[in-house]
């Protein structure tokens, strides 16, 4: 049997590429493409991407959502908070101008790992898991 082993993007349909891209930069500054089609754009996250496709044919978002990885959590909710965008959820959950909702997790915090030299590549090399996310992966024979 095939095994998962991953993810290697996601995609969010946005109403306008292009305010989609200003509302990411407005959270996270210039972003790095790994390209650009037409009605399309991927933003690089070193070893996975996030691809935004123009075109918004779903309403709101309520419970689907997709957890995105941040090397520090309390600045992107102070950066949405600067914007002015409500910040929902026990966590911190966000929706999109067109209703995509995020839920922000810090890298520290859980199982997920970037190899080091993704890290490194991604100028993170100094960034380290929490002592609860090293007992979470020790428990699975993943870190020592």
């Amino acid at each position: 049997m095939p095994k998962l082993v991953g993810i290697n993007h996601i995609a969010l349909e946005v109403g306008d590429l292009d305010e989609a891209l200003a509302f990411w930069e407005s959270i996270f500054g210039p972003l790095e493409l790994r390209g650009r089609i037409s009605g399309m754009a991927f933003i690089d996250m070193g070893d996975q991407f996030v691809a935004l496709s123009q075109g918004r044919a779903q309403p709101p978002d309520h419970a689907r959502h997709f957890g995105l990885v941040v090397d520090d959590k309390e600045a992107v909710r102070s950066r949405l908070l600067e914007l002015g965008v409500p910040v929902t959820g026990r966590g911190l959950d966000f929706h999109d101008p067109w209703g995509n909702l995020i839920q922000v997790v810090d890298y520290r915090d859980v199982q997920f790992t970037k190899t080091d030299e993704v890290l490194r590549a991604q100028g993170l090399d100094d960034l380290e898991k929490s002592d609860r996310a090293l007992a979470e992966l020790r428990e699975k024979g993943i870190r020592a």
